[in-house]
């Protein structure tokens, strides 16, 4: 009896010694824990702290890029809207063109006759052919050997005349009316060289040496209303052109609308009676002495599809004076038009064509201001091409 007392106090302290030390355990645990997880919840919360404030931070910032995205918009939207504008203005002004071309044409022949309007369909197969410009050299019933000396130095024939059209957009005619007494012996002539060359472009109008400035006028307004170009050109029968020079120096300005392009110059008004180029109204030019306006040389010069479009509308208004060159340039006054002065197109004859030519610069055209033109050019038209002239077939190997 007493060893069963003694075992079951024995049994009964070990339990209370360990349920002592598994309380402690359970305490130190319990605060273990407790730590850690108030360590984790300050980690969590500092992140969240840091991520709230970079996305307050964030948040402050999209003001500023949205106001430089609305702005980067705003100006990308006006300046689209500008070149809109731009390219309806060029539109409209390009419709009226053909809008007055149509009414020239309708009104005029196109060999600068009038006609009678017609109410009839409207035919396709008389479109006017596209082309980059339209080269008129003046010529008279008495200059056969000027046209063959050119002909046989920097003018195409036959053939290549024909590919020069098609190819590059290029048309090149004598210009040349008709005689007092039409159908006469100068006319056959004419009719004839024609035949044979098929290089003409027939005037209504009656030739003779007063008569310049009535021909400058008619020619661009039948050219106009028979080719659609970029610029129409007048050039004299006595001058050295090199066409694709010609062409390139045209091709700088072909972006705009209203251009004048010539050797640009500022002669005096001639009041007396029987020197040559005396002008009839010096008066309108001020006092004795004066100059003229700035103009274009008459050997050579261009003008853009506009002003040829508006000499073709306004032709019955414009005043002629006794000199062409003078007479264009004054139709260009209170125009917005832009004169460009190329000197590339009044060389001297050689050495000033020829060293401008070695060095890499060979000019556009060639005369000399002594004669107004190439002096005896019949005769000396050959030499100067061989010595000043860009090179056969350069034409075909120059793009526009």
């Amino acid at each position: 009896m007493g060893m069963g007392r003694y075992q079951k106090s024995a049994t009964s302290g070990v339990s209370a010694r360990w349920v002592f030390v598994l309380c402690i355990s359970s305490f130190v645990l319990g605060v273990l824990v407790v730590n850690r997880l108030l360590a984790t919840s300050e980690t969590v919360d500092g992140i969240e702290r840091v991520s709230s404030e970079k996305n307050d931070q964030t948040s402050s910032l999209h003001p500023l890029i949205d106001c430089e995205s609305k702005a980067r918009d705003i100006l990308s939207r006006v300046t689209h809207t500008h070149d809109v504008i731009k390219t309806l203005d060029k539109t409209i002004s390009s419709l009226e063109v053909e809008l007055s071309t149509a009414r020239a044409a309708r009104s005029d022949g196109g060999d600068g006759s009038p006609t009678v309007a017609k109410s009839v369909a409207y035919d396709h197969s008389k479109e006017r052919p596209r082309m980059f410009f339209v080269m008129g050299i003046m010529t008279a019933f008495s200059s056969r050997k000027r046209r063959d000396s050119i002909r046989g130095t920097w003018l195409p024939k036959g053939d290549e005349l024909k590919r020069l059209e098609i190819e590059k957009g290029i048309i090149m005619r004598f210009v040349i009316g008709h005689s007092s007494s039409p159908g006469g012996v100068l006319d056959h002539t004419i009719e004839a060289e024609e035949e044979q060359h098929k290089d003409f472009f027939r005037l209504n109008h009656i030739e003779g040496y007063h008569e310049l400035s009535s021909k400058t006028q008619i020619y661009f307004s039948s050219a106009v209303a028979k080719w659609d170009a970029d610029f129409y050109i007048k050039v004299d029968d006595d001058v050295h052109v090199n066409l694709g020079m010609v062409g390139s120096t045209l091709a700088r300005h072909r972006s705009k609308q209203r251009v004048y392009i010539g050797c640009m110059k500022s002669g005096p008004v001639l009041a007396q009676k029987g020197v040559k180029y005396h002008e009839p109204e010096y008066w309108k030019f001020g006092e004795e002495g004066n100059k003229y306006f700035r103009h274009a040389t008459g050997q050579i010069y261009a003008i853009s599809k506009d002003l040829a479009t508006y000499i073709s509308v306004n032709k019955q208004l414009l005043h002629k004076y006794a000199n062409e060159d003078v007479s264009l340039g004054s139709w260009f006054i209170g125009l917005d038009v832009e004169h460009i002065d190329d000197r590339s197109l009044c060389c001297g004859t050689p050495l000033d064509c020829e060293w401008k030519g070695q060095a890499g610069n060979p000019c556009a055209a060639s005369f000399d201001w002594s004669c107004s033109g190439i002096c005896k050019s019949v005769d000396r038209m050959l030499e100067i091409h061989q010595r000043c002239g860009e090179g056969e077939g350069t034409i075909w190997h120059t793009s526009f």
